[in-house]
């Protein structure tokens, strides 16, 4: 989740016990930085809900990256 989207909602930040490395699909650690807080948060799809922690990252263009898991699980049509 990006920080901005985290800010304008208000989520309450956790703070992680150990940072997580980022690395862009090019193998390049990510100028921002490491992964250092959590948000808990709730994801609607149809008529499926459920509460999941996202990590946080700023200076993005995107809200929310969902991972290939909950694609896989869920099935939703990308337009």
């Amino acid at each position: 989740m990006s920080l901005e989207l985290t800010r304008k909602n208000k989520f309450k930040k956790k703070k992680l016990d150990r940072p997580i490395y980022v690395r862009n699909v090019d193998d390049i650690f990510n100028h921002e930085g490491l992964i250092k807080h959590t948000v808990e948060a709730e994801l609607f799809y149809r008529r499926h809900k459920e509460r999941t922690e996202i990590n946080i990252i700023g200076g993005q263009k995107w809200s929310v990256i969902l991972g290939m898991l909950w694609l896989t699980c869920h099935n939703p049509k990308i337009i």
